[in-house]
């Protein structure tokens, strides 16, 4: 039961995104860990939590919680998508050649030509390893 003498400790986190679409991946990633003191929404490229709490402690706890929550999310979309855009790199064809009309780097060589060598496929292989940081450890 709660005491009816008790004041409300509320905090509003706000987070902006280049994308709309980034933000709502980020919300969608974070929600499942979401109590029922909280609620997130996204509006364009804002994602936006608040929380409610019965004590200041608890606010601390429950906003400490969740921007490590955030920033593992955040951290996940990256890696995924810098794997995905290096897989895409590694097999564009061998052009050597990605949508922003760069030169890659496909270690077969140097010729920018994919070879025979199996370098290409190892590239994508390894681009989508899993990797590891300080956020990921706590």
């Amino acid at each position: 039961m709660t005491d009816p003498t008790a004041t409300e400790c509320r905090a509003t986190l706000t987070r902006s995104y280049e994308r709309a679409t980034r933000a709502q991946q980020v919300a969608n990633a974070v929600r499942p860990d979401n109590t029922a003191s909280m609620t997130t929404q996204v509006e364009g490229p804002t994602l936006t939590t608040e929380i409610r709490r019965d004590s200041t402690g608890g606010l601390q706890s429950t906003v400490d919680d969740f921007v490590v929550n955030l920033g593992v999310a955040e951290a996940v979309l990256s890696a995924i998508e810098t794997a995905s855009e290096d897989a895409n790199k590694a097999t564009d064809g061998g052009r050597g050649e990605d949508d922003d009309g760069g030169a890659d780097i496909d270690n077969d060589g140097g010729d920018g030509i994919g070879g025979d060598d199996g370098a290409d496929i190892e590239t994508a292989r390894t681009a989508a390893e899993p990797t590891t940081d300080e956020t990921t450890n706590l």
